[in-house]
């Protein structure tokens, strides 16, 4: 007879636990959080290596977003410097970046959802270099 307090899992139902006690797929989405999710799941998590994968892929992506915004405050200081044609110059640039944030933001989003869905899901040429780093090559 089937114990009423713990029921069976359903066929299909990812049941493998993480060292912090999650389901792989939950530590795994979670761990795409940029920079923040990825340094906490790849300092507490030391065997799961798909929960790994995605905690170096959304460090190694969140230094590339943050490198971004850098640069793109860099350019928007200097383009604002600029006289007479500095004003549409930074306009235009604060268009651009506004476009590369919904990017930015939707390759999380598909990477989260990836996560969840238990798909090991590479971001071009970011995925490599966490493979690179995990030693998965």
């Amino acid at each position: 007879m089937p114990d009423p307090v713990n029921p069976s899992p359903t066929p299909g139902a990812n049941t493998t636990t993480t060292t912090t006690g999650l389901p792989s797929n939950v530590a795994a989405a979670l761990a795409c959080i940029p920079l923040i999710g990825g340094l906490v799941f790849y300092i507490l998590e030391k065997q799961d290596q798909f929960v790994r994968f995605y905690a170096m892929q959304s460090i190694i992506f969140g230094g590339v977003w943050f490198l971004f915004n850098l640069a793109s405050w860099i350019l928007h200081v200097i383009f604002n410097v600029i006289p007479f044609a500095g004003w549409v110059l930074s306009a235009f640039w604060v268009f651009v970046s506004a476009l590369v944030h919904l990017a930015f933001f939707v390759i999380m989003i598909i990477a989260m959802i990836k996560a969840f869905s238990g798909v090991r899901w590479d971001i071009s040429y970011i995925g490599p270099m966490a493979r690179k780093q995990l030693g998965e090559v």
